[in-house]
């Protein structure tokens, strides 16, 4: 074996050093204390980036969708619709998504991105943009629709068309808009991309191979969102409870000509202002079978003059004729477009059914239709209409008689497409009441989801996410309704309904009397007035004594040398409210009206 230790001392030598102190230096180890001196500061470990899914709406119900994202303090908005009141929400309009949230942290507000034109994705616009300053991204038809709110109520926006296929950047959102479809034209889907996460928001949306425009969802782009990878779903519960697929709108379409070939007299149809594509497949019939069109119900008028200036409608002028010069068309060169498919009192097809529309008298032997089936709520309201067009001896045909109707909305073989195609990691169902929200979790589990990557939240809840893992924050930022009343916001709450309520079930009963404070005596009174509660002249004997309790109540305030008006009034009250109750079981809302002379 060869010394190789000889040669490095043979080496050593011809350098000129010490043999000593080089063998030191080639078996020298850095000790720890030099490796510390000479180690490099650590960078400090960057926090990880998370987004946060806020819905403010469209979760527990069917309307009023609203949903914030935000990322590094900036905010982006998804929809901001209304939905309708309930039965017992006397005299409210409307119903909107609590804006305070946004309206507080508006600096950090970086857009509004609408997936389509429908009142429960674009209602409250026109009340955020009073508060405050937001551009607004949509297509031409949502935001035709949203301009003609602002014009109504004198405001401007800042709206921004956008097409399918476009992306965007907002703020440090990345916002890719995809084709799909739904019961209005141009509606969208969008994937919303961060350096923290990619998320996809369908929107609302159907799986229809032929739609009636002829450009079906953009299954090419989806598939392609799904291989990259999809961190969140939300996806449109509305349909979950039914099984298979939901039906293209060219089943309508065949329907529908069956009947307006077979029709000999006049043709009134009542469908959704906003379903754009059926308004054209009726003018394309009526146009077929030798009939003219006129329009009758504000948002249809409204919704129709849009269409045709945007280009979603088209017909020649002469298909179309002015509702107050339709008397002059023979009944069977004539169809009536008309809103009033749900049944609301003071639609065009309501008052048609009662004999107030100003230009429209139905006559024996009309036929109408009502495109449409009732949203969850609305079946007594169609019901009523329905039977009221059966006493007057028209033929009637809607849904349970024909396929005159299909859904937006995506059933269960139509989900089962969207979560194959996107496949994400983590998944949150939207816009459905719970039980839609619930059977959705379990749709998404049957396709292989981890149950601990599904979340069911309710409005004002927060989902953070990033690229590993999603945690769930109960009741972070305030959701509650807000009513509608008129053009007022914040005058009508809990209280008010209250009291509504009470006066729509047992009336009002207002108590008036003049007080001398000073003598401590009663100088005229009480006298009782009341609305809703009993017809006076028949029950006087009840009056009489009323007017004997509050007296006394008064009286025996003053003795006591009580001359505090809240007192009084409160005393008062209470003695009234016993007695009203004890002689009829009911509790009018009663208000004390004192005098001081």
């Amino acid at each position: 074996m060869r010394d190789d230790t000889n040669d490095l001392k043979e080496i050593v030598r011809g350098l000129g050093l010490k043999e000593k102190h080089h063998a030191e230096r080639s078996i020298r180890r850095p000790s720890k204390a030099d490796q510390a001196r000479n180690r490099k500061p650590e960078k400090p470990k960057k926090k990880p980036e998370n987004m946060k899914i806020i819905p403010i709406g469209g979760l527990d119900e069917i309307g009023k969708n609203m949903t914030v994202l935000e990322y590094q303090n900036q905010i982006l908005i998804v929809d901001c619709g209304m939905t309708f009141p309930e039965d017992e929400m006397f005299g409210v309009d409307v119903v909107i998504p609590d804006l305070s949230y946004v309206v507080e942290n508006a600096k950090r507000v970086k857009g509004l991105v609408i997936t389509h034109g429908h009142e429960d994705h674009i209602g409250a616009v026109p009340f955020l943009l009073e508060k405050i300053k937001v551009p607004v991204y949509g297509t031409r038809l949502a935001l035709g629709l949203i301009q003609h709110k602002l014009d109504e109520r004198k405001l401007t926006g800042d709206l921004r068309p956008i097409n399918a296929g476009d992306k965007i950047k907002i703020g440090k959102f990345t916002v890719e808009a995809v084709r799909t479809t739904h019961s209005i034209a141009d509606s969208l889907c969008f994937l919303i991309e961060t350096p923290a996460a990619r998320i996809f928001h369908t929107g609302d949306f159907k799986i229809d191979y032929t739609p009636l425009d002829g450009d079906p969802i953009d299954f090419a782009r989806l598939a392609e969102m799904g291989k990259k990878g999809v961190d969140l779903l939300l996806c449109d519960s509305t349909n979950v409870l039914r099984p298979g697929h939901t039906p293209s709108e060219q089943v309508v379409g065949k329907t529908l000509d069956g009947i307006f070939a077979n029709a000999r007299h006049r043709i009134i149809i009542a469908t959704f202002s906003s379903n754009v594509d059926r308004v054209q497949k009726i003018i394309d019939l009526a146009r077929k079978y030798g009939r003219q069109f006129t329009v009758s119900g504000r948002s249809m008028e409204n919704v129709v003059t849009l269409a045709k200036e945007l280009g979603y409608l088209r017909y020649p002028d002469t298909a179309f004729v002015e509702l107050s010069q339709a008397k002059s068309v023979p009944d069977n060169k004539l169809v009536i477009i008309t809103t009033g498919s749900q049944g609301e009192p003071m639609s065009a097809l309501s008052r048609m059914a009662d004999d107030i529309h100003k230009d429209v008298k139905l006559k024996k032997n009309d036929m109408v239709i009502l495109s449409s089936t009732p949203v969850p709520g609305n079946e007594k309201t169609v019901s009523r209409v329905v039977n009221k067009l059966y006493e007057k001896d028209i033929q009637v045909i809607y849904n349970d008689i024909a396929d005159i109707h299909v859904s937006g909305h995506a059933c269960q073989e139509d989900l089962k497409l969207m979560h194959s195609l996107i496949k994400p990691k983590f998944f949150m169902p939207v816009h459905g009441e719970h039980r839609h929200l619930v059977r959705h979790k379990e749709l998404a589990i049957e396709l292989g989801m981890d149950p601990d990557n599904v979340f069911i939240l309710k409005n004002g809840d927060q989902l953070t996410i990033d690229k590993r893992r999603a945690i769930e924050f109960q009741n972070v930022v305030p959701a509650e309704d807000v009513l509608v009343d008129g053009l007022g916001t914040e005058d009508v709450g809990g209280i008010v309904l209250k009291d509504r309520k009470v006066l729509s079930e047992s009336g009002i009963l207002i108590v008036s009397a003049a007080v001398d404070r000073t003598a401590m005596e009663l100088v005229s009174g009480p006298e009782i007035v009341t609305r809703g509660f009993i017809y006076v002249k028949e029950n006087g004997d009840l009056i009489d004594e009323a007017k004997a309790v509050t007296a006394e109540a008064i009286t025996d305030c003053l003795d006591r040398g009580i001359s505090d008006w809240n007192e009084l009034k409160n005393r008062s009250r209470d003695a009234l409210r016993k007695y009203v109750f004890e002689k009829t079981r009911r509790s009018p809302i009663i208000i004390p009206v004192f005098l001081d002379v």
